[in-house]
């Protein structure tokens, strides 16, 4: 009698190993994938605007301000429930993005083509965001093909490139909303030249471990998408940066070396939307006048520059 239990062991755990196995091979696919974001409401960042530009794409038109507010949230339920999707909460998840992407290529034009150039530039392609698929794009996107090991490298942004751009991890609206991804000098400073933000330094270098330099190594990507956000509403405004995470700074949590920080050039048209958009709530030890905005950044007048913390 034993040894026939003993017998059927090895059978009965092959067939519960069987029984496991197919359970998951049968998972679909937008579930198994784990490498695709969630952006929600609140977020905010370079994988918002890129929501923001493929909604214009399918149909669903969104100002792209990188803002996931509730009327981006609206757009995406809409989209959602016209294609089938359960639930329609609202929040772009690894379900969500594979509907939402859209295959481009070399001659395409349009907002799913900014979607992707954003994308890029994230990862330090310095493309102009103009919608226009050219050679530029073209050798932008072979070049992270490559980088990420994706096969071919033909330069057609499909679901595998897409997944892979979006799966970085620096897209700021990755989940919890921190955006607490930092960046390299190269990486901040394609986002800026993209923007339309300058910078300068005293030494005209990007040294992290010189005062004299600018530097962006280790700027958190919150920051970042905080000074582009910045830009954009300060409109034709100019926008310098003179300061980033260099050393030299006062020290401490929110700091610039913690990459908190930026140092903006003073000049009247952006002095004026500080004083005239955010609420004057005091004055810091040293003198300088401190203004808040609805989203917790700080802007102290420095006199000869604007020294501001973005904290979220």
């Amino acid at each position: 009698m034993r040894e026939t239990v003993m017998r059927r062991v090895p059978a009965m755990v092959a067939a519960v190993f069987a029984a496991l196995l197919a359970t998951l091979v049968y998972v679909p696919a937008a579930q198994a994938a784990s490498g695709w974001p969630v952006v929600k409401n609140g977020d905010k960042g370079t994988d918002v605007t890129t929501v923001q530009y493929l909604l214009t794409a399918r149909g669903y038109a969104t100002d792209a301000d990188g803002a996931f507010g509730p009327g981006t949230a609206g757009k995406v339920q809409a989209f959602q429930s016209a294609n089938g999707l359960n639930p329609a909460d609202g929040i772009v998840g690894p379900a969500t993005w594979p509907k939402l992407i859209v295959t481009v290529r070399q001659g395409d034009n349009g907002a799913a083509v900014k979607a992707l150039q954003t994308q890029l530039n994230a990862h330090g392609a310095g493309l102009a965001v103009d919608g226009a698929f050219g050679a530029g794009t073209d050798a932008k996107v072979r070049g992270f093909q490559q980088s990420k090991g994706l096969n071919p490298v033909d330069g057609i942004a499909g679901p595998a490139t897409w997944e892979a751009l979006l799966s970085g991890g620096s897209g700021s609206g990755s989940g919890d909303g921190s955006g607490s991804g930092t960046l390299t000098h190269s990486q901040a400073a394609a986002m800026f030249s993209a923007a339309g933000i300058t910078w300068s330094s005293s030494g005209g270098c990007s040294n992290r471990n010189s005062s004299g330099c600018t530097s962006f190594d280790g700027l958190r990507r919150a920051s970042a998408d905080g000074a582009v956000a910045l830009k954009r509403a300060v409109g034709g405004c100019a926008l310098a940066i003179t300061g980033g995470t260099e050393t030299g700074h006062a020290a401490g949590t929110y700091s610039h070396g913690n990459g908190y920080k930026l140092d903006f050039a003073m000049s009247g048209c952006l002095t004026g939307h500080i004083t005239g958009t955010f609420t004057h709530t005091g004055t810091r030890g040293d003198g300088a006048a401190l203004y808040t905005a609805p989203s917790g950044n700080i802007y102290a007048n420095e006199g000869s520059h604007w020294d501001v913390t973005f904290l979220n």
